[in-house]
Formats: structure tokens, sequence, C-alpha cells
């Protein structure tokens, strides 16, 4: 499901599956109280060039990886998709990480069906009523064993995943809140495919990474930049070495314009996948099939929309 509606996964072709258009990191009882303003025609102008440029490269699908409360703009969205001729995706769901400062009250004293029913009423009737649909489900973790609204959190995304079939990307970083994440998963029946493993590189036990895999989750080394190449390459030959490489997703965690700063602050380009980090596959040996593998029909299954029950 992109922003502009559903396509067939198998059309979403080269596709980024972790990055930024617009962050805002106001707490939100700050941003309840006075939240930051940007210009939407600005912050088109200050992006734009940046998918374009990606799609010259090759790149068809972006996935803005921006949850509630994180600077969430479906208006946004949907310019930047038609100005660039690419599918963007964005998400439904709530962002506990930093300390849960993103969260909205609600998130505490809902249950876990009824967070659940915030989202999936973004999928029936549309982000804030509108005509954007989420194609994923983000949640944010801090990554340590998980609190009880990190876990509630889980649990309501193993009920909306049941109600929508969307995919649930797990900002998570470490193994300890990552297999906690899936054992929660297991306990509801939900099977690790429905689940991403957000910022796996963080975890410096390869092992963890090709465990999950096993199991049949999705382990996403985002976060590619110029110093950490090798590092990337070296953990999707590890999963490729072990037969696991339709496990694996690679994406940049770049961008973005940042609300509050000046001109929308630094901004970091989404074109090093294709002039660092696809050579980088070449030279250790990456196969076009292989390169595919990782960068087209890994995505079109990750986030193709269908209900993926265990047990």
């Amino acid at each position: 499901m992109t922003v502009l509606g559903p396509i067939k996964a198998r059309d979403m072709g080269i596709t980024l599956t972790h990055e930024h258009l617009l962050a805002n990191f106001q707490s939100w009882e700050e941003w309840s109280r006075q939240p930051r303003t940007f210009d939407r025609t600005e912050v088109v102008e200050r992006v734009l060039p940046h998918l374009v440029r990606i799609r010259e490269l090759g790149c068809r699908t972006f996935v803005d990886a921006t949850a509630v409360g994180v600077g969430r703009d479906a208006t946004l969205l949907r310019l930047l998709s038609q100005e660039s001729g690419l599918h963007i995706l964005m998400a439904t769901g709530n962002y506990a990480a930093m300390q849960y400062k993103q969260l909205p009250p609600y998130v505490f004293t809902d249950s876990d069906a009824a967070l659940a029913g915030r989202w999936t009423r973004e999928w029936d009737s549309g982000i804030e009523g509108g005509p954007v649909r989420p194609g994923f489900i983000k949640l944010g973790f801090n990554g340590g064993a998980l609190s009880p609204v990190e876990q509630k959190l889980i649990r309501a995304g193993a009920i909306a995943h049941r109600t929508t079939g969307l995919t649930i990307g797990a900002h998570t970083g470490p193994a300890v809140a990552a297999f906690e994440e899936l054992g929660i998963l297991g306990e509801e029946r939900i099977d690790p495919s429905a689940w991403i493993w957000i910022h796996a590189q963080t975890e410096p036990d390869l092992a963890r990474h090709a465990e999950a895999a096993r199991r049949g989750a999705w382990i996403s080394f985002d976060g590619v930049r110029t110093e950490t190449l090798d590092a990337h390459v070296a953990m999707v030959v590890n999963l490729r070495d072990q037969g696991l490489l339709a496990h694996a997703l690679v994406s940049q965690d770049a961008g973005w314009y940042s609300v509050g700063e000046p001109g929308g602050g630094t901004f970091r380009p989404f074109d090093l996948m294709f002039t660092g980090f696809i050579p980088a596959l070449v030279a250790k040996g990456f196969s076009q099939d292989e390169i595919d593998s990782l960068l087209v029909r890994n995505p079109a299954s990750a986030f193709a929309i269908r209900v993926r029950s265990s047990g």
C-alpha cells in the first residue's frame, strides 16, 4: 500500500526499505503545547532533488519509516510521491524509543486491543480520515528488555497485523529486545515473517542475525554510511553464506528534513546504496540475482499485505 494507493508487490522494483523524509523530534508534551511548524513547499524543494536522484539511479520504491509522533505527514508524502514518480510507503504505529518521549498519553492507558484499533482504523479509513492508508506498522523500542508498555506495543502490533495483514517494522537494535519481541509474537501466533528486525546491525553477534532469519524473520541492516560499508557488507555476506540471504533487507536510515532547524538542518542523501553499497557487494562476488534478491524480491515479500499466522 503506497501513499497513492495499492500496487502489486511485484511492481515495487528496487526498494529502499528504511529511510526518512521529514522528522520532528519534539516530545509529545512539547508538541501538544506548541508544535513546531514547517512550510511544505520548502520541504519539497529541499527533499525532492534527492528523490529524483535515486529514481534516476534505478530506485522505484521508498519506505518512509516515520512513526506517529515523530513528524509523520501524509500530505507531504503524497506530494513527494507525485513529484518524484517514486512509490512511497508510510507507517502507522507508535514509537517508544528515545525513552518514550514521543508516546502520546493514550499509549499508556489503552489496552493492547484498543491501541491496535487505532492503527487498524487508519488502515480502514485513512490516516486522519484522508486518502492515505498506511503501508506497514512501525513500532519503536529502546533496545533492552521490554518494559510493560513496550510489551503492549508488540502485542498490539500482533493484533493489528491479524486484522490488516500489514507487516510490523520494529525499531529494535540489540538481540535481547528482538528475541523478546519474537517470543511475544509467537504467543500471539504471528509468524516471524510478519516482523522486521530494524537496526539489526547494532547487534554485534552475527549468530543472532542468523538465528532470527532461520525462524523466518526479516533482518534489516539499515544505517548504511560510507564509514560502515565494510561492516554492513560483512553482515549481508554472513547471511548469504548460511543460505539466509532471502531474509535480509538493507537500507540507509538517511534523510531528513529536521523540523525546527534552519533550512531543515543537514540532509543525508539516499544515493549511497547505488554509488557505494551495490559496488561493494559486486566486489565481494555478489551476482545480479543475489543483489535483486536483496533489493527487489525481499522487500516485495516483506511489505506484501497478507496475514502471516503460525500454529
